[in-house]
């Protein structure tokens, strides 16, 4: 992973962590039900942030590193590893 995509993907977890963490406080609190729900989806949201991120960071250099390498058994790994976490992350 190149260097300001970790940090940027670090800066996003540390807010995301904190996100987490006032959810507790939410439900600790017995806040509104539909206030904790919309905290989840923006949670939510903002971890497909850093998913996108770092998939977009995979391709860039790990999968194009595969198709440059000419080594067809390497490059299926790459789609295969690709598409099954694309797949995952639909659910």
């Amino acid at each position: 992973m190149r260097d300001d995509i970790k940090t940027s993907c670090a800066k996003r977890l540390n807010r995301i962590e904190g996100q987490v963490r006032g959810l507790s406080r939410m439900v600790d609190e017995n806040r509104y039900c539909i206030d904790i729900v919309t905290q989840i989806a923006a949670v939510r949201a903002a971890l497909r942030r850093v998913e996108e991120e770092i998939l977009r960071d995979h391709v860039a250099h790990c999968v194009e590193h595969a198709i440059r390498s000419g080594d067809q058994a390497d490059q299926r790994r790459k789609i295969e590893e690709l598409m099954a976490v694309v797949s995952r992350s639909d659910r």
